[in-house]
């Protein structure tokens, strides 16, 4: 039995370099083969370079400027790590059988390809390889997805990462989930999903983590970005690599026309990790449970055991650049652990047993703060704690329970 007054362990580091991923993406991309990139927007990205591991990780800049930040990442700050650039144009066009790559920008002609444009700005300015500009593929709208799909197919081109950014509602069934594979599986490129849906697409539907397993294990090349931590869950699986949204606007996608929902006091503090709980709470909410009682000491590469998980509880100062550090200091730790080990069901098991891990944490740490159910296990960890790997599964009856709780 564990005892509830211990201290929660801190996450592990493995600095041993990863193996070589079994099936290297086709052309040129095998260098984002097995990464976890952030996907940042260009204002912040000197937040977290610093704490970026050049072998496993990079950056997807995404928003206003991503282009111009991009060269000069390139040209004036010699960056040669991975680099993608994200148009974003699913923020505010939705995708539709005659226009699967609408034209949000300014400035341009009318007879100009949106899709030509953007390919060739994003391989002027150095990324690694140019993603689709694809608009929003709203749930189980096949023929917007089909007729983008053709268009991407038609360029025979393996170096262009195809963007699909789709409502969560494409992962709720087994039709639509085997329709959607279908059709990734006729791009020849590398396939970067993104999933849209108010605060936490993959809590929305039950069986939306087992679809996006699945959806990973069936297409080849498929990627994960602009996601939360399920950008692990991706990896373990066998995802080409996957991209952590570095600020919670860009962990999921918001539709065209929706306003995004967001937590309450959102602007008064930013978002922290808690690695033992595997979850990101406001620097203002640990601050104020923890005001009874000592917070955990982080021992990150950022936070070095001398800053507490109560210290962001608000954005004065420099203490969002100090988050954002310990943000990605703490994923680095982890990206490097699940890297160590050989893909497959190693990784898979890994990463289960973190979840059940940070799933039992929740009622020691409520004990020892003497506040039953201060701190509730998030929808999606919960489901990812249920899938296991096959050869892992756990009992029906131990299912119902994590169901139950």
């Amino acid at each position: 039995m564990i005892d509830p007054s211990a201290p929660l362990p801190r996450p592990r580091s493995d600095l041993t370099e990863p193996p070589d991923a079994p099936q290297a993406l086709p052309g040129a991309l095998p260098v984002l083969q097995g990464r976890l990139l952030l996907h940042v927007s260009p204002a912040r990205v000197g937040f977290f370079r610093p704490q970026l591991d050049a072998g496993r990780s990079g950056l997807v800049l995404c928003g206003p400027n991503a282009l111009q930040q991009a060269r000069r990442l390139r040209r004036a700050e010699q960056f040669s790590g991975p680099l993608l650039v994200d148009a974003a144009v699913y923020e505010v066009r939705a995708a539709s059988e005659e226009e699967p790559f609408p034209d949000a920008s300014e400035g341009t002609f009318g007879f100009d390809d949106p899709l030509a444009v953007s390919l060739a700005e994003q391989r002027a300015v150095g990324v690694t390889a140019p993603m689709t500009p694809t608009g929003y593929l709203h749930a189980e709208d096949s023929d917007a997805l089909k007729s983008a799909v053709r268009r991407v197919a038609a360029l025979d081109d393996a170096q262009v990462v195809f963007a699909a950014p789709v409502d969560v509602g494409w992962l709720r069934e087994e039709d639509s989930v085997r329709q959607l594979i279908a059709c990734l599986r006729l791009v020849p490129g590398p396939k970067a999903l993104m999933l849209g849906g108010q605060m936490d697409p993959l809590a929305r539907h039950p069986r939306a983590v087992d679809h996006l397993r699945r959806i990973v294990t069936e297409v080849p090349g498929a990627a994960l970005l602009r996601t939360d931590l399920a950008a692990f869950g991706a990896l373990a699986a066998g995802a080409a690599f996957t991209a952590f949204g570095a600020g919670s606007k860009l962990r999921h996608i918001v539709a065209p026309g929706q306003k995004a929902e967001t937590s309450k006091n959102f602007s008064t503090s930013p978002h922290v990790l808690f690695p033992e709980l595997m979850h990101f709470f406001l620097g203002k909410t640990l601050a104020d449970r923890f005001a009874g009682a000592a917070a955990p000491v982080c021992g990150c590469a950022a936070c070095e055991e001398v800053r507490a998980l109560d210290s962001f509880a608000s954005n004065a100062g420099d203490r969002q650049a100090r988050a954002a550090a310990h943000n990605v200091a703490v994923m680095m730790e982890w990206l490097r652990t699940l890297t160590a080990l050989a893909p497959g069901s190693a990784r898979q098991r890994w990463w289960h047993e973190r979840c059940l891990d940070a799933v039992g944490r929740y009622p020691l740490l409520n004990a020892r703060l003497l506040q039953p159910n201060r701190f509730k296990v998030p929808p999606q960890l919960k489901r990812w704690a249920l899938a296991a790997p096959a050869e892992a599964a756990p009992p029906q009856a131990d299912a119902r329970d994590y169901r139950r709780s």
